[in-house]
């Protein structure tokens, strides 16, 4: 999934954090909804101006700054 029309950073917005569309929607939000055991249909009801694809953006963003990390040995 293509993120980058979904997912927009604005340093004035929520300190510059991922975000939704321009919302004040994080995916921090988004994702610790889903850790916390919310539904994609109850977080959908809870933020009607949510979509399907915008959860799924989440998810293919941090699937996607995982993939970036890596340890360091010393």
């Amino acid at each position: 999934m293509d993120y980058h029309n979904i997912i927009t950073i604005e340093p004035g917005k929520r300190s510059g954090k991922p975000c939704i569309r321009g919302m004040r929607i994080t995916v921090y939000d988004v994702l610790e909804y889903l850790a916390g055991g919310m539904t994609e249909a109850e977080i959908l009801e809870d933020f009607s101006e949510l979509t399907s694809e915008d959860i799924k953006a989440c998810l293919a963003f941090a699937a996607d700054r995982e993939k970036k990390l890596f340890v360091v040995s010393l």
